[in-house]
């Protein structure tokens, strides 16, 4: 979420100066743009009125990078160089942090050979500067450098700008999430209104056996008094007989 923010900001910086830049200063609006270390989106400054104007001009060639910029990677300026303005060497690097964003969203493993092509570098240790310290630090991509494997492990990657024809894929894809989020939902609410109502009868059940446990126990209770009655009766009657039998054992006089 901080780059994430980072970029809103520094889109709106540059949008905001756009709004004043013609020509030969929207060029250079641009060329300062896709060097800022921090700045990794480029759609909205590329859909400027103004920065939009260069089309057709002698600066359409800015217009071009920053298009580049915006959907392209590493091997998309080699194979246009000849049309694209020279980069300087901190546009040749944001150019493959971006060509890296791109292949991270596509792929959870990435392996050297790939990379090492995709970013026209010929060794591993360069390659693997340019993962952690270009890469990882500044934010844009998270993961882990396997040196057996020769590989790197993507554990997160930051989205880019998408092309125009992208977004009705994107919608359909999101209006696909909504769907399967309200079905998931229902079913959701309707565990909770089982689960509730079968705490409900567990609550009816657990007072009936209360109520059948106290009724037990009053029964218990009174039948343990009707009996204790019953032994002290019995105890007064055999006191009775034998005071009777005694007397009669008695001499006469």
């Amino acid at each position: 979420m901080e780059v994430e923010q980072k970029q809103a900001d520094l889109v709106h910086q540059f949008v905001l100066l756009a709004r004043d830049a013609r020509g030969r200063a929207a060029a250079e609006l641009i060329t300062h743009a896709t060097s800022n270390p921090q700045l990794f989106a480029f759609s909205e400054l590329l859909f400027c009125s103004h920065i939009a104007e260069l089309k057709g001009t002698e600066h359409s060639g800015a217009l071009d990078l920053l298009r580049l910029f915006a959907y392209g990677i590493w091997s998309d300026y080699k194979s246009n160089a000849q049309l694209l303005p020279a980069l300087e060497p901190q546009q040749e690097l944001k150019l493959k942090q971006l060509t890296v964003m791109t292949l991270a969203e596509r792929y959870k493993v990435l392996p050297y050979d790939l990379l090492m092509q995709q970013l026209n570098i010929s060794n591993v240790r360069e390659l693997e500067d340019l993962l952690i310290n270009d890469c990882m630090y500044s934010g844009i991509v998270r993961g882990k450098l396997d040196q057996r494997r020769r590989c790197f492990e993507v554990h997160f990657a930051a989205g880019r700008d998408l092309r125009p024809e992208q977004l009705d894929n994107m919608i359909q894809t999101l209006a696909t999430w909504l769907g399967k989020s309200d079905s998931l939902l229902l079913t959701i609410q309707e565990k909770i209104k089982w689960a509730d109502s079968m705490s409900e009868l567990d609550r009816r059940h657990k007072k009936e056996v209360e109520d059948k446990a106290e009724e037990i126990r009053k029964t218990v209770k009174a039948e343990q008094e009707i009996r204790g009655q019953q032994d002290v009766y019995s105890e007064t009657g055999a006191l009775v007989m034998d005071y009777v039998e005694e007397d009669r054992s008695r001499p006469k006089r």
